[in-house]
Formats: C-alpha cells, sequence, structure tokens
C-alpha cells in the first residue's frame, strides 16, 4: 500500500478544511494509501503545537521551510493567504513535493505562469483547492450536458456572491489591496465560478466586462483614519465560448443577504439544468419533451446514484457540506499520487482560470474586448 505523508501550512478556515480532508479520505472513501499526517505549520509556534494537537499531526513546527526538507513528508498542503501562495509553492515543487494549494493560485498572472512552469519542471502532482467541482449534483450536471439531456448548449448564466465586505464600516484589511490578496471578488469568489464554468461550457474564445470599487475607502482598525480600497468589490462579465455558444457571468462580495450563493444556469436547445450552491443537494432539470400540459422542470435530490455520495451516506437526500466536498477533493488527489488520474485543476488548468479571470480585470480597466 503506498504511504504519503502529509505536511500542512496554515490553520485558519481552509487549512481546518485541509486537515479534516486528509484524516478522513481513507475511512470515506476507501482510498488506497496510508495517510500520515506528519507536520504542521503556522505562526507563532506555539499555536502550530497546540493546533496539530487538535488536528492530529505528529509534529509543529513555526518555520514553513523546514516543512520542505522532512523526509517524511510527500505531499504539502498550502492553505496560507493569497500572497504566499507562489513563494511556498514553488520551494515546495523544487525541494520535490507534491502541491496542493488553495485558490486563488497567486496574486497575479505572472505569478501564476511561474508556478506553473515550476511544475512542469518539478514533474509533481498539482492541484488548486476548487472544490464545489467535486460536488456530486455538479459532477451529474457536467453528466447531463456532455450526454445532450438538453440539447446543444447555448447560453450559460452565473453568479458567485456573498456579503463580507458589503458593510461599508467594516474595518480595512489585506484583502482590500492589490498587493496582499491581488484581485478582489474575482480572485476570491470569481474563481470559483469560473472553474464550474469551464467544465460544463468548454473554452472561452472572448469576453468584455466592467468591475466597481462600491466602499472606495473603509475605516482603519486601529481608528486612525480611513484607506483605499484597491480591488473590485463586483465584477460582470458577457462571454462568448469556443463553441460558439453565450454567457454571462457576475461576482460581487457586497451582495447583502448572499452567503455562499454560487449559482449557474446551462440554457440548451432542448432544455436546462440550474443549480443554486445554498441549496448544494439539489439539481433542476427542464426537458423539452412529452405534453406540454406535462413539462416543467423537476428537482434531482442527490444520492448513492451521483457518486461518490454513497461513500458518505445510503440515504438519498440526507444531503452533503461543504467539507465533504474537501474530503472528494482529497480524495481525487491521493488518486492521482498513488497511480490514478492526474486531478483536475492542476496548476496548469489553474493558470488558465488565472487568465480568464484577470482577462476580465483587464477588459474592465480598458473598456475593451478580450480576445484568449
Amino acid at each position: 500500500m503506498h504511504s504519503i505523508g502529509v505536511a500542512l501550512i496554515g490553520t485558519g478556515f481552509m487549512g481546518k478544511a485541509h486537515a479534516i480532508a486528509w484524516a478522513n479520505a481513507r475511512r470515506i472513501l476507501g482510498v488506497e494509501a496510508e495517510v500520515r499526517l506528519e507536520v504542521l505549520c503556522d505562526t507563532p509556534a506555539d499555536k502550530a503545537r497546540a493546533m496539530a494537537a487538535q488536528f492530529g499531526f505528529a509534529r509543529a513546527t513555526g518555520d514553513w521551510r523546514a516543512v520542505l526538507s522532512d523526509p517524511a513528508v510527500t505531499v504539502v498542503s498550502v492553505t496560507t493567504p493569497n500572497g504566499l501562495h507562489r513563494e511556498m509553492a514553488e520551494a515546495a515543487l523544487g525541494a520535490g513535493k507534491h502541491v496542493w494549494c488553495e485558490k486563488p493560485m497567486a496574486l497575479t498572472l505572472a505569478d501564476a505562469a511561474a508556478m506553473e512552469a515550476a511544475a512542469r519542471t518539478a514533474g509533481r502532482i498539482t492541484l488548486l483547492g476548487y472544490n464545489y467541482l467535486r460536488n456530486p449534483a455538479i459532477a451529474h450536471a457536467r453528466r447531463l450536458v456532455a450526454d445532450g439531456a438538453i440539447g446543444r448548449p447555448v447560453h450559460f448564466r452565473g453568479w458567485v456572491d456573498e456579503d463580507y465586505q458589503a458593510d461599508p464600516d467594516l474595518a480595512w484589511s489585506w484583502r482590500a489591496t492589490r498587493s496582499a490578496a491581488g484581485l478582489g471578488a474575482l480572485g476570491d469568489l470569481g474563481c470559483h465560478l469560473v472553474s464550474v464554468m469551464l467544465g460544463l461550457m468548454g473554452p472561452v474564445e472572448s469576453l468584455i466586462a466592467d468591475t466597481q470599487v462600491i466602499h472606495a475607502t473603509r475605516p482603519l482598525p486601529d481608528g486612525s483614519g480611513r484607506a483605499a480600497v484597491e480591488n473590485e468589490d463586483t465584477a460582470t462579465a458577457i462571454l462568448r465560448f469556443g463553441s460558439g455558444a453565450q454567457g454571462s457571468i457576475s461576482a460581487s462580495r457586497s451582495a447583502w443577504g448572499r452567503k455562499g450563493r454560487l449559482d449557474f444556469e446551462v440554457h440548451g436547445t432542448e432544455g436546462m439544468v440550474v443549480f443554486a450552491q445554498e441549496r448544494m443537494n439539489e439539481l433542476q432539470l427542464y426537458q423539452n419533451r412529452g405534453p406540454q400540459a406535462e413539462q416543467g422542470f423537476r428537482t434531482i435530490l442527490t444520492g448513492p446514484a451521483h457518486p461518490p455520495y454513497g461513500a458518505f451516506c445510503p440515504a438519498p437526500g440526507h444531503q452533503l457540506g461543504f467539507n465533504d466536498l474537501k474530503v472528494i477533493e482529497a480524495g481525487e488527489l491521493i488518486a492521482g499520487l498513488t497511480g490514478g488520474p492526474r486531478p483536475w485543476p492542476d496548476f496548469t488548468a489553474g493558470l488558465g482560470i488565472e487568465r480568464l479571470i484577470h482577462a476580465v480585470a483587464t477588459s474592465a480597466a480598458d473598456g475593451r474586448r478580450h480576445v484568449f
């Protein structure tokens, strides 16, 4: 049996999600590998020790570079703030480690390109943390579209909204700066929508876009004044796909009442598929078949017929959650590490996602259509 030694850098929201996923992938999915939680890194060192004990890691350190020289480590999970992704991922690849890195891939397109080049040179397995792709409902939507259940796809509409920046009195933070966060709503949220869209519709041929900063300044945490917001609160793009289909996408981090919206519609010549992330275990399907008096949307509740749902629960409609998707993602990474299919999106596919969201920002800035 393969043995995989895991290092985790960062213990915030996504760090905890990675820890849960690594610990449970074999238990739930039955992957053919021993997963060893070897070393956890965070600062200060006493926090690292406390979180290592909580998450079940054997050792702790406050020095992320020490992780890379550890011979027991096979793969490194990078769940740090965006500005650290490139340095850590490149160093891990250079040390011969495989890398699971959270999105967005990097601050800038140049950084993402450098990470992709490092991955190609190293020949290691890479994966970016687009866990929404692992939802069995979205996987089923892809199958329906690919199998022609709604005819030829002709139009895509997608929205991704949250309200964590809606309050104008929310204190300024690093998320408001290009130097530490990179893009705003596009980097935090829009890239998730793009990852789902590309899986459903294929590559984008061109786009034209607009963005806005809703709250131009925010109060400094110490009350000494206000600081500028440098990246976008909302972004909207009109797209044309390589297939000839059209579409539109919109992202907002200032949409009051939206907590985790990632919704899409795929319009086809013979029907439509509709998904809403806040009802993540449901899929809506309309097919233009049978008597018109009996046509209408029907709700598909995910269950064991939509793998790997059944590995978690044998009962349809009992529902999976956010962290379950991360377990599925870890399982796909482990499969790649043990000779199975390489997981998607790797750094090469991730660079394509970055090119698209940065093209939205560029088009908004210069007012011109961007052609890929």
